[in-house]
């Protein structure tokens, strides 16, 4: 492929935009929350109509039944049988929308708005992930329609329960690991560095989720006949949970810093040069003064250090007027963001013999682990990389940044593990998109600017030599 295939496939992306925002619509009518029961079927009709995208994109595309919900598995030749080949991995399930009441409009009826910076998309999964999956769709479908095939070679996987932890992925990567092989793994579910500055991921903090039930007495107890000698649970979990950190924000797992890797001086550098504005990244959620881990910046308190936060506490009467009980049972949840160099398994093992030696002899503490997944450093000296930046630099007139972020994709250290694949993290979403939140947005140029940079990748590695 030259580039005046890719200018073609520009080109036809200009009057192929309507339809391709069209499509994205569709997508995000469908309210596939993988996290409720009820909307299974959603699920699969999400799955059919990504299949259904892509087998009229000339792919062959069919859904994997799993244990949960269905993964579509799609594939396309190339223009030979030497091109480069890419995985590109999305997923279709979203997060569900409650609160309802504070969405600006139905969260399943996607509503294009005006805003600051133009029109934008509101919807759950306008841009986490239908909106970024609906924008390399895009992207394919511009190339189909200028050359008739894909420049590259090209298998697209797209899972329905990452919003759920992905259960069912791996034994499906581990068993199609043949039909699954690429030279690398493109995902788009990260963020721009600003409106105006594209950027690729290098870093990824790794999750551990935990819930803890706690449990005493055989019945709720009264506070007046029973209390200063039966055991509270919702006390003693409270004051063991609030050890784990000390008064500069350090965690108190024994151990839990063990493989943490200080932040080089290059890297200070370069993260010192983004100009990183805390105060206006506080200031747009209501706040003020950082947290965390005093003493250390504030890009590499949310990319390279590893936290520990409360996501739940409940126990006990929480109803309006008086109710004098000491409950029988509390629970909490909580969840670790990790680095590179850090054990989940081993983490989880240090929290339960923290908060063991810190709780009454009657507390029992029950444990459910809801992922673990480690911190992972991405490549860059990659030929995908290479074209993403040469991609990203036309597209927005600068070249991209090199940035971490605070959050997990579990998937990238599965396809590297199971598949040995390195993964380009190149997405388009903001800060201010308010994914898992009411209000989900997607600035329509942040999608257009998306499906361009789609098709510059793939020109870019199609005319790459070898």
């Amino acid at each position: 492929m030259t580039g005046a295939a890719t200018d073609a496939a520009l080109t036809k992306a200009a009057a192929l935009m309507p339809e391709a925002i069209a499509a994205w619509s569709d997508f995000l009518r469908i309210p596939s929350i993988s996290a409720q029961p009820d909307h299974a079927g959603d699920c699969r009709l999400a799955a059919e109509w990504a299949r259904a995208r892509l087998a009229g994109l000339g792919f062959a595309a069919r859904l994997h039944e799993t244990a949960g919900h269905p993964v579509v598995l799609a594939t396309h030749p190339g223009p030979s049988a030497d091109a480069p080949h890419l995985l590109y991995y999305g997923h279709y399930d979203v997060q569900p929308p409650e609160p309802l009441e504070l969405w600006p409009s139905p969260p399943f009826t996607p509503t294009l708005v005006d805003g600051p910076r133009g029109k934008r998309m509101v919807a759950r999964g306008a841009v986490d992930d239908k909106g970024q999956v609906a924008a390399w769709l895009g992207a394919f479908a511009a190339w189909h329609e200028a050359t008739g095939t894909m420049p590259v070679r090209l298998t697209v996987l797209l899972e329905g329960e990452e919003e759920i932890g992905s259960p069912h992925l791996e034994p499906f990567l581990a068993a199609e690991r043949a039909r699954l092989a690429a030279d690398a793994a493109v995902i788009s579910d990260t963020n721009l560095w600003d409106f105006t500055t594209p950027a690729i991921t290098t870093g990824l903090r790794g999750l551990l989720y935990v819930e803890i039930r706690a449990r005493a007495a055989s019945r709720d107890l009264h506070s007046g006949l029973f209390g200063g000698l039966a055991c509270n649970p919702i006390n003693e979990l409270v004051q063991a949970l609030g050890a784990l950190r000390d008064a500069r924000g350090v965690v108190q797992i024994p151990g839990f810093y063990g493989g943490v890797a200080p932040l080089s001086a290059e890297q200070e550098a370069a993260w010192a040069a983004l100009g990183f504005d805390v105060a206006a990244f506080l200031g747009d959620v209501g706040l003020a003064t950082p947290a965390g881990e005093a003493g250390r910046g504030a890009l590499e308190r949310l990319w390279a250090r590893p936290t520990a936060d409360l996501n739940g506490i409940w126990g006990g009467y929480a109803g309006p007027g008086a109710k004098t009980v000491i409950p029988a049972e509390a629970g909490a949840k909580i969840s670790f963001r990790l680095v590179p160099g850090q054990d989940p398994e081993a983490i989880f093992a240090g929290l339960k013999q923290f908060l063991a030696a810190r709780v009454h002899p009657d507390l029992k503490l029950d444990y459910a682990l809801y992922g673990a997944a480690p911190g992972i450093a991405v490549a860059t000296d990659l030929p995908v990389v290479a074209a993403a930046r040469a991609a990203l630099a036309e597209e927005y007139a600068k070249p991209p940044v090199l940035i971490g972020c605070g959050a997990s994709i579990p998937v990238v250290e599965s396809l590297k593990r199971v598949l040995g694949l390195e993964t380009l993290l190149m997405g388009f979403g903001l800060d201010d998109d308010q994914i898992h939140s009411p209000g989900e947005k997607f600035e329509l140029a942040c999608f257009e600017h998306g499906l361009r940079a789609h098709i510059r990748l793939l020109g870019h590695l199609a005319a790459r030599p070898g």
